[in-house]
């Protein structure tokens, strides 16, 4: 029986590893009539490959293995693609998606149709969604989906054309790879309006009614008075938007149109290998639209590559409020956004497209789209063309191959740097806070620029600032498979989670938001300017202050509930979080979100740190976390709470009860209730101690002596009286 067992065994297994693809995905048989095996995905970009006989007949590969792109539920649309060995798509569908406007009123069919349609096309095809522009391929978007549309179109066509380059099917540089020309930082040179768009460093798009009339003739017309796309009686040749754009990263250009200042940063802002574009327009038409799409994506201008779509989130806009160009005319809408380096490249010294997406209303929830396109190529003079460099490992460069993420940390080593030393010092002040507790104006000036440093290094700079999003994630991927790779991805955020989690285990919760959340560093700094200037301060009442602090459990309980549901659902409603836009977009965002962020702000002037002690929904996350922490250094007396009231009066969250016990699951470590425990005159069991010690180095009093009756000399008789 043994010996069936194992022949059995030895049978199977040559099966098992000859299971192809088709065995996970057996439609890909349909799209290979003539494959006599599949193989399994493999290689780098991972694809697998098709064979009749010995011959290979085609890929194919999932895109979220290849080119993840988010999309507007925030995670990626994950595609089945198939191609042949000439470059031609000839099988594409979706495999997983989480679109919630598909899920509200628009089948889900739309999308699958949607994707058929790059069936029969070349990978090296400029395909556009909404058409337009020279060379290029029209493709028609799903209609009150647009962000979608042109996501799956990104999906589709760069994951198709890197694993087409990397099997040497196609000509071209592996997509992420790095152009032989580069932009000079070097060069500047002083130069008007006149001069930049002379020489081409600024270019312009202008288009008229009539032209954009002319777009869609023959589509259907929306009937609304206002449509600036239809057909209107003498205003053909009425501007319909005309704009101006440019790449302003190269010195030249940069300087000269944003000033000494503003360049500077610009540059500070921009991570490595990100491209700054300028765009500015007049018209009828905004090219940002009246409120960008709900996800952070602009529908209406974005930018191609060698077939690649490059979208710009609400991340990548940088405002353009004050131009230095001298010459430059006024206009009425003007910004900056930044092409972010990815795993899909852009070399910004080679030519691209400028794409502008036009589109007609026609139903309560149907719209049409045209696509204007305008080219753009550096001027050679901003360009330069490096001597070959004999090793790559000489120069301390990371191989092309190195995983995405690899690239990313040695891009960021500077910041990296930079955290692990603030983080260091964090340490070195935890470990010897009984010492520094002694020194309390030291302390003071220690902790005041400590929270300087992380709201303006680790949040405005570096946004480095955690959020109960990331929490939610990491659950999730718990749950539905784990990857490092994908937290790996900002190193910044990475090393300061394992900090936390380091510090959640030893101390509990308050590290983290005492000294390291970057918008709990602006609530404690704007409440310590107020109270200099002597702004009143306004305390909950106890009894309503301790329910209040259930408020952030009920809220992450609600949070964590609805990302069982849907991720994206929970990410929506995180928005109860500021972080977003006082952080990460400096404010850059529609009013609501701003005067949300700037009155939570506003509100710490007279009560401080209101939302990270009732609201804030990563502060819960981190209480549940560390609720059950190893080490308590916040040292406490007998005393405390019975009869001495001062540390719970003074605790600035009001961590600590009226018997003097401290709840961790609320303190933000910020040390104060140590200053007074060390301070013997303040805490009174060590007031008493030092006056005691104080009475007994105290010099006696001089003995005085006193004579009595006995030792006292005796008075004189006095004399006698003679007759």
């Amino acid at each position: 029986m043994r010996e069936l067992l194992l022949l059995l065994l030895l049978t199977l297994l040559p099966l098992a590893a000859r299971a192809g693809i088709d065995s996970k995905h057996p439609d890909v048989r349909a799209s290979f009539p003539t494959a006599t095996r599949f193989g399994d995905i493999e290689g780098d970009p991972p694809a697998a490959a098709v064979y009749e006989g010995d011959k290979v007949i085609g890929y194919v590969f999932e895109s979220v293995m290849v080119a993840p792109v988010p999309a507007y539920s925030g995670a990626p649309i994950n595609l089945l693609v198939a191609i042949d060995t000439q470059g031609t798509i000839i099988d594409a569908k979706v495999l997983e998606q989480h679109e919630p406007i598909l899920l509200v009123g628009i089948p889900v069919q739309k999308l699958y149709n949607f994707v058929a349609r790059y069936v029969g096309h070349r990978v090296t095809d400029r395909i556009v969604v909404g058409g337009g522009g020279t060379g290029s391929v029209r493709i028609d978007a799903i209609s009150s989906a647009t962000v979608t549309s042109m996501v799956a179109n990104e999906t589709i066509m760069n994951s198709a054309l890197k694993v087409a380059v990397s099997r040497h099917l196609v000509a071209g540089a592996v997509a992420g790879g790095t152009g032989a020309a580069s932009v000079r930082k070097d060069y500047f040179a002083p130069a008007n309006w006149q001069a930049l768009t002379g020489n081409g460093a600024l270019r312009r798009l202008r288009l008229t009614r009539g032209q954009v009339t002319e777009a869609f003739k023959g589509q259907p017309e929306s009937g609304l008075t206002d449509d600036p796309t239809a057909p209107a009686v003498g205003s053909a040749r009425d501007t319909f938007i005309d704009l101006y754009y440019g790449d302003v990263t190269p010195p030249t250009v940069g300087r000269n149109l944003l000033g000494e200042a503003g360049y500077r940063e610009l540059m500070q802002r921009l991570k490595p290998g990100d491209e700054a574009i300028a765009v500015m327009a007049n018209g009828i038409y905004s090219f940002k639209g009246l409120g960008y799409v709900r996800g952070g994506i602009f529908d209406r201008v974005h930018v191609m590559q060698d077939g690649k779509l490059f979208l710009f989130h609400d991340s990548d806009l940088m405002p353009l409020d004050d131009p230095r160009l001298g010459g430059m005319p006024r206009f009425d809408e003007k910004a900056i956004f930044v092409v972010r380096s990815s795993g899909v490249g852009f070399d910004p010294t080679r030519p691209w497209t400028l794409q502008l997406m036009v589109n007609r209303q026609i139903g309560p929830l149907k719209s049409i789209y045209h696509t204007f396109t305008a080219s753009y190529q550096m001027p050679p003079a901003y360009t330069s063309q490096p001597a070959a460099s004999p090793s790559a490992a000489a120069d301390g460069a990371l191989p092309a191959d190195a995983p995405l993420w690899k690239k990313i940390w040695h891009a960021r080593r500077i910041d990296i740097a930079i955290l692990c030393a603030g983080l260091a010092v964090l340490s070195l002040i935890l470990v010897f806070q009984d010492w520094l507790v002694k020194y309390p104006r030291l302390l003071e000036r220690v902790r005041v620029g400590f929270l300087v440093y992380t709201a303006v290094f680790i949040g405005w700079y570096a946004l480095a600032q955690l959020s109960v999003v990331n929490i939610l994630t990491f659950i999730h991927s718990v749950l539905h498979g784990f990857n490092w790779s994908t937290f790996l991805m900002d190193p910044l955020v990475f090393i300061l989670w394992v900090f936390v989690a380091v510090t959640l285990l030893l101390i509990g919760r308050g590290v983290y938001c005492g000294w390291l959340c970057p918008f709990g560093a602006i609530q404690v700094l704007v409440n310590k300017l107020a109270r200099r200037l002597r702004v009143p301060q306004f305390e909950i009442p106890s009894y309503v202050h301790e329910r209040l602090w259930a408020l952030k459990y009920v809220i992450l309980l609600g949070l964590f509930g609805l990302s069982l549901q849907s991720l994206n659902m929970a990410e929506h409603y995180a928005e109860v979080e500021p972080f977003k836009t006082a952080i990460n977009l400096h404010f850059a965002r529609s009013w609501g979100f701003v005067l949300y962020a700037v009155a939570l702000i506003a509100v710490s002037a007279f009560n401080n740190k209101f939302y990270c002690r009732y609201v804030c929904p990563l502060g819960a996350g981190l209480a549940v976390s560390g609720r059950f922490h190893l080490f308590e250094w916040l040292r406490r007396r007998r005393e405390c709470g019975r009869p001495c009231q001062i540390c719970a009066v003074e605790c600035e969250v009001k961590a600590i009860n009226s018997i003097g016990q401290i709840n961790f699951n609320e303190c933000h470590y910020c040390l104060d209730c140590q200053v007074t425990h060390a301070n013997d005159h303040k805490c009174p069991p060590l007031v008493e101690r030092r006056k005691k010690r104080e009475r007994a180095a105290r010099p006696l009093p001089t003995a005085v002596t006193t004579m009595t009756d006995a030792t006292a000399p005796a008075a004189p008789k006095p004399a006698k009286a003679f007759d």
